[in-house]
């Protein structure tokens, strides 16, 4: 899982080539902690596949904005630089991640 940040966001996710997974997620977002592992563990199960990667937006604020994350969890799916899909919120579940993965392999 590559960790984003201000810095890294655009190289990583961007101008990525290829699809590119990002969870947006907070300290103080407990269904966004609760799903973590979870995402982690289809990592090992996809990474061939998609790129995983990490953005805390306590620490990067004006990117979340920009990528138009208003509300927590959001994992979201990126095509070439692109948002093309996501799921947000309670619609954020283990079943949906996966589902969401399976769509973009």
């Amino acid at each position: 899982m590559i960790e984003l940040n201000k810095d890294n966001f655009e190289e990583e996710v961007l101008k990525a080539e290829g699809t590119v997974l990002v969870d947006f997620w907070s300290p103080s977002c407990e269904p966004c902690k609760a799903l973590m592992p979870f995402v982690h563990s289809l990592e090992e199960k996809y990474a061939d596949k998609i790129k995983f990667t990490s953005l805390d937006i306590t620490k990067a604020r004006r990117v979340a904005i920009g990528q138009k994350v208003l509300g927590l969890p959001v994992i979201a799916i990126y095509q070439n630089g692109e948002r093309i899909d996501s799921v947000v919120g309670d619609e954020a579940t283990e079943k949906s991640v996966e589902e969401l993965i399976k769509k973009y392999c």
